[in-house]
């Protein structure tokens, strides 16, 4: 058998500064489908923390992954959770643990003041399918939380949360301005799904 010797090309060196190609951001608009607004855990890691996390690390890492919500996990793996940057920079569930377990704190851990599953609301993939971004922000105009969990249920299999979608990356997907139905310059930061849809709806936030 003849073997086929290939010589390596050689490799370039730079004679002038280069560009560095970036992704084109997407342009949405209020007509484009949900899902584009979606941050999908088949595509991206979910973002969490161990139960026993002390919040300032808990903190920490949100401001270094530059996100604004982790799921808490048990000592099994098991998702107990959420953990919002609200609930780490506030003080109330904070102070709250402290007086009711008597701890300093440096003490407390995520899972004390995280948001259980059992007070969690969440919406069905394939409802969030049939939705344009304008429909599920209107669909939203009570929902006073920043973050929309999303979940999935296939069958035979148990439930599990498909992804997550934040107020504020809406509002970054429309250009900084939500035009959906007035026009106006730059928007405030939305806190929540309610803040936008004012906006959506003639209101300022």
């Amino acid at each position: 058998m003849n073997m086929l010797v290939h010589s390596p090309k050689p490799l370039i060196q730079f004679g002038e500064t280069p560009l560095l190609i970036t992704p084109t951001a997407k342009q949405l608009t209020p007509e484009s489908s949900a899902l584009s607004v979606l941050t999908d855990f088949t595509q991206v890691m979910p973002q969490s923390v161990a139960a026993d996390t002390p919040i300032d690390d808990a903190h920490l890492k949100m401001r270094h992954s530059g996100i604004r919500l982790l799921f808490v996990l048990d000592k099994a793996n098991h998702c107990i959770g959420v953990l919002t940057a609200k609930e780490v920079i506030g003080t109330r569930r904070i102070n709250l643990a402290m007086q009711q377990r008597s701890l300093g704190r440096t003490e407390i851990t995520a899972d004390m003041i995280m948001t259980p599953w059992q007070k969690l609301s969440a919406m069905p993939f394939e409802q969030l399918n049939s939705l344009t971004i304008e429909d599920l922000v209107l669909s939203m105009e009570r929902f006073t939380e920043q973050h929309l969990l999303i979940t999935e249920h296939k069958q035979n299999q148990p439930l599990s949360v498909r992804g997550i979608i934040s107020a504020t990356d809406i509002q970054h997907a429309m250009g900084n301005k939500t035009t959906m139905k007035v026009a106006s310059s730059a928007v405030p930061t939305a806190s929540s799904f309610a803040d936008i849809c004012k906006v959506i709806t003639g209101h300022d936030l």
